[in-house]
């Protein structure tokens, strides 16, 4: 993992279980986390907010959120406001090379349950360097969502990364049908952004925004059916701009995006997001309370998506 360098060192740790109510939570956190009031949804789904009070990571920093979901149980994570990396490369005598801020995600999801983890943007200031490694373990029949957007430096200010670095990997698996099955790899995708990268055709190509949407369905989707749900997500691609692509996994979806605009980003991922609530017959997605109040970025895709559950169909 690199330098140890000192820093804040905070950690989330949830468990999530079905009631007659719908969904509730228990866990704690530890500073520099904390853990916001959930809010029920009309579907039962909890919806929690986590927020980072030290207002940015520096190098050293780590943080720590691990998520289990019994039965049934759907839960939408999210972040109370956009994440801050300062620079951290030539601040320091002792680490001039700058040091990591790591994140470690860890999601273990029991069979039916639904988990989406949505994120607010994270801004990478010049000089920083960010790792983040997310691990997820799915029973079979349950679900996962994940995004996230990433600004490499602060463009508005006329800022690049420079020599900052950004890197990720996402691993999911499946755990077998039966006890005793080997568990599948369903993905394991390792990105990493910064020097050459930024600018060349195959990386950034210049653009300062970066996102990514994973979906691992619940269930295997006939291959007409995975086909038209990435037509319809490249049809949501209307009125944004930059390069959007999507492709299939054996049992879900990738999407991509490059450009300058995370709140273009986010729209074309959030109108994908409501696409596959209701593929998989689930409640019409909320916009978060605690996202930007100005956007609109489901630009109303929901009234247009077809209705059919995913976890009763087979191949």
């Amino acid at each position: 993992m690199g330098d140890t360098g000192s820093g804040w060192s905070g950690r989330a740790s949830l468990r999530f279980s079905r009631g007659e109510q719908g969904t509730c939570h228990q866990g704690g956190a530890t500073a520099p986390l904390k853990i916001q009031r959930a809010f029920r949804r009309a579907d039962g789904r909890c919806e929690l907010p986590i927020l980072h009070t030290a207002g940015g990571l520096v190098g050293g920093d780590r943080l720590s959120i691990s998520a289990s979901l019994e039965p049934g149980s759907r839960v939408l994570l999210t972040s109370v406001a956009a994440q801050k990396v300062y620079g951290s490369i030539g601040r320091s005598r002792q680490a001039p090379a700058g040091r990591w801020a790591r994140q470690e995600l860890a999601f273990d999801l029991e069979t039916g349950a639904d988990l989406e983890w949505l994120p607010q943007e994270l801004v990478l200031y010049a000089g920083g360097l960010f790792e983040q490694r997310t691990r997820v373990t799915l029973a079979p029949e349950a679900g996962w969502l994940g995004g996230e957007v990433v600004r490499l430096g602060r463009t508005a200010a006329g800022e690049g990364l420079g020599e900052g670095r950004w890197r990720s990997l996402l691993e999911i698996r499946r755990r077998g049908p039966r006890p005793g099955d080997p568990d599948r790899w369903e993905l394991v995708d390792r990105l990493a952004l910064g020097g050459a990268s930024l600018e060349g055709p195959h990386g950034m190509a210049g653009e300062p925004v970066f996102g990514s949407l994973v979906w691992a369905a619940p269930g295997p989707l006939p291959e007409h059916r995975l086909r038209s749900l990435l037509e319809e997500c490249r049809r949501d691609r209307r009125g944004l701009e930059g390069t959007m692509v999507c492709g299939p996994l054996d049992q879900g979806l990738v999407a991509r995006y490059r450009g300058a605009s995370s709140t273009d980003a986010r729209g074309w991922f959030s109108r994908i997001w409501a696409r596959l609530r209701a593929l998989q017959g689930l409640g019409t997605p909320e916009i978060p309370r605690v996202w930007p109040f100005q956007e609109h970025p489901l630009g109303g895709s929901e009234r247009k998506v077809r209705h059919e559950p995913v976890a009763a169909s087979r191949p």
